[in-house]
């Protein structure tokens, strides 16, 4: 440590203390703002992972919710195919009605 003396006996830090002191001042406030500039860019990346998140939580939800419309659509689409096939089967006995009684009709012409 360099420390001179002036004429009254009072002890002087010397400039090379003082300059030395100062570029330990300039050094941790650069630190300090450093950290702050690093504390917000967090801040703001937590942000964007919370908003994130809320979309890719909104999104599962919406899929999940396609899942079920899916499984009832082809519910639906099954039921509708019995019930088609249904259909089909009472179509087939009403010819099959509708052309006997036009053999009986013929038959009872002639």
């Amino acid at each position: 440590m360099m420390i001179s003396q002036n004429w009254g006996g009072q002890e002087m830090i010397s400039v090379s203390i003082e300059a030395k002191i100062n570029r330990l001042e300039s050094i941790v406030e650069q630190i300090g703002e450093a950290v702050l500039s690093t504390t917000e860019t967090v801040e703001r990346l937590a942000q964007r992972l919370d908003a994130l998140s809320s979309q890719v939580e909104a999104q599962g939800k919406q899929l999940q919710q396609q899942g079920y419309q899916i499984f009832a659509l082809c519910d639906a689409v099954q039921s509708l195919a019995e019930s088609q096939k249904d259909s089909l089967q009472e179509i087939s006995q009403l010819t099959q009605t509708v052309d006997k009684i036009v053999s009986l009709l013929q038959c009872s012409d002639e």
